[in-house]
Order: structure tokens, then sequence, then C-alpha cells
């Protein structure tokens, strides 16, 4: 795979005249909505120009139930792990059902492996209170680990993931008991445990998503450890990039030092976020698909731009309303930016949170680089 910047008076037809592929062809895979309108920054992913040996890696996939069908279908060749997003556990142990017979479904038809994915999640977000429950309670953590294994085996799912954010620093420990227990209770039945845990550059660093994530432990007991390296850029943020790959390589240092290489999945954002200008704290920015963005950008005939340290684009509107807008979100480029960081550190793949929006570029740029491993 090739990439091609657009410059001011380029067209479609005329790029597509260059590479020796087809307007037809370069629209479907960039995901144009209209081939006649180009603009100027907007990176188009060409097919062809791979060469030499390719490695194997992994690919995890976070989604949610009501995904669409087309969506899995392009997304699943993909997917080594799918995990659907998720069983939520509760203050008294219980496990809120979750309609995931499709997605399991549909892992399975492409050769992907569903992992049954626990969360400590309420009504309001991850809770600390209902973590703290799971972690220490004994008769609430006996009940947990009672309905995943009638989950896994009812449910015919492959192996599982735990996902307990914004915990008591001092649950810190019994998290990582936790997590151990879970194996082994798992490994027995030869289904694999994965974590997913905050993107830390530091094993002190302080505030409520970081201090209990322990990664020297996860990495001892779990089979793959799946790092968070996004959200720099989130809804009551500051503007800036989601996955800034100058703060993803500050993260992967730190974790290759206490976690296997070969454990690691780096976190591997598909979303954007729309703030509106002048930004004040506490304002929230609009969530959109990066296609939903790319659009945007086209529609308003905003010139795109790239942060090479980032290694991510962003543009400005101005809306209906005469406000003004930046929106940071991904592109072929910064897909292939942070792709690359997998081969450079030896990691066992990426995870993408989440694969219910279609964004064609990136499928290609993780084609054009790895070959996708499959477990069953």
């Amino acid at each position: 795979m090739q990439i091609y910047v657009v410059k001011p008076g380029d067209s479609l037809w005329a790029i597509a005249r260059r590479f020796g592929s087809a307007v037809e062809t370069l629209s479907a895979l960039n995901q144009l909505s209209d081939p006649a309108r180009l603009v100027p920054g907007l990176a188009l992913a060409i097919p062809g120009g791979e060469t030499g040996p390719r490695r194997s890696a992994e690919t995890n996939a976070y989604v949610y139930p009501n995904a669409a069908e087309s969506v899995l279908a392009e997304t699943m060749p993909a997917v080594t792990t799918l995990c659907p997003f998720s069983y939520a556990a509760t203050e008294e142990g219980e496990l809120a059902p979750l309609e995931d017979e499709r997605l399991i479904q549909a892992a399975y038809r492409d050769a992907a492996v569903p992992l049954l994915t626990v969360t400590n999640l309420g009504e309001s977000g991850f809770s600390s209170r209902i973590g703290h429950a799971v972690l220490t309670d004994s008769a609430v953590q006996d009940r947990v680990l009672e309905g995943i294994l009638a989950l896994v085996r009812e449910k015919d799912y492959y192996g599982l993931n735990i996902n307990f954010e914004y915990l008591y620093p001092f649950d810190r420990d019994s998290y990582s008991r936790f997590v151990a227990r879970a194996a082994q209770l798992l490994h027995p039945l030869g289904c694999p445990v994965s974590t997913a845990i905050a993107p830390k550059e530091s094993d002190d660093q302080p505030g409520f998503l970081y201090a209990a994530h322990d990664y020297a432990q996860h990495g001892k007991a779990a089979d793959r450890v799946i790092l968070m390296t996004y959200e720099w850029g989130y809804t009551f943020g500051a503007p800036q990039a989601v996955s800034p790959v100058n703060r993803i390589r500050r993260v992967l240092d730190y974790a290759v030092t206490v976690i296997p290489r070969g454990k690691l999945l780096m976190g591997f954002s598909n979303y954007a976020y729309d703030w509106t200008l002048p930004w004040k704290q506490g304002a929230a920015a609009r969530l959109l698909t990066n296609s939903a963005a790319q659009e945007l950008a086209v529609s308003r005939g905003a010139e795109i731009r790239y942060d090479p340290a980032a290694a991510a684009p962003w543009f400005n509107y101005r809306d209906a309303e005469g406000r003004d807008h930046v929106v940071w979100y991904e592109d072929v480029r910064s897909a292939l930016s942070r792709l690359k960081l997998v081969e450079e550190y030896r990691l066992a793949g990426v995870s993408v949170w989440t694969a219910d929006a279609l964004w064609r570029p990136a499928l290609a740029a993780l084609e054009s680089l790895f070959d996708v491993e499959k477990l069953i």
C-alpha cells in the first residue's frame, strides 16, 4: 500500500491514473462519499506496492452488540480475538446479561475467537465501588468467577478479557490477585486470559485510572496485556490527538521493561473528536467516526493538516452558527505510524477500540504490514 496526500488542484481521476488504479477503487478504499470532492491534505490509501516478507501479528477488537452486520463482515477477517463489550459485574457478584450470540457467531464464522469481557461498569460508567466489592469480598468474587466459568462453557467462549478501570489505588494488589486467580481457573480449560490496563509511563503514575494497574503482575498472570494507548484527547479534555505516537512511545518504553513483549497488544483507537473553540474546561467534545470526520472536512472545504510528532491529522472549520471547531482524527498515515510500532517494539499486535465503525484505510494499513494470526 502507498499513501498520497492531496494537493490543491488534484482530482481523484488524475490520482487514480497516476497510480494505475481506478476512481471506483480509490473511492471505495478511502470511503469517499463524493469522488469529485477532495481537499488539500487529505491522505489517500493507494493499493499495491508491498514488498518483502511480512510477520504475523494479532488483532484484538472490542465491539458493542449493536455493531452492523456489514461492518462485522468486512472486519472479522482481520481479527484474531473479538471482545463483545461487556458483561458488567455488580456489587453482589452477578453478571449483567449481554446479547452476544450474534457477535460470537460472527467471530467463529471468520476464524476469529470470542473472549468473554467482564468489566466493573455501573450505571454511570466504570465504578470503583463495584470493583472494590469484586476484588475484596470473597463471596462476591466467587460468584463472579462462577458466572464467568458458566458463560464460557454455555456460550463457547474461547477465553476471558478482564477490563476493570478507575479502581481505588488501594485495590492494586487485590486486582492483581484477581487476575491471577482467574487465570488459574481458566487455564485448565484451555482458555487464555487477557487484561486491559491504562497507559502508564511509570509504575508509580498517580490517578484513579492508573494506580491500581500493576504492569509487572498483570504481565506475569495474564496471557495477553492490552495497553489502552488512547484517550489523550478525550470527551472532556483539551483538544489534542486521541492517540499521539510520541505519547504511545513513552508508554511502550516503560511497558516492555516489565511485561514480555510477546504478551503486549498496543491499543489502537478507531474514532475522532470534534471540539468547539475556544475550548473551556469541562466542555464536551463530540465523538465522530474517522469516516465522518473525513467527510466533515471535505464538506466544509477544510484543509487537513498533520502533526508529525503526534502522527495525527487535524483540521479547523466554522459551523452554521459561526462557531469555530477543531477536529482530531485518524487517517491512513496515522494508522501506519502506530502499526509500525508493533514491529519496532516487537509486540504481539494491536487491540482496536472499537471495531463498530468501519475504517477501511486502517484495515488496508494493517494488511499491508502483517498477516493476521488466527487461533483456529
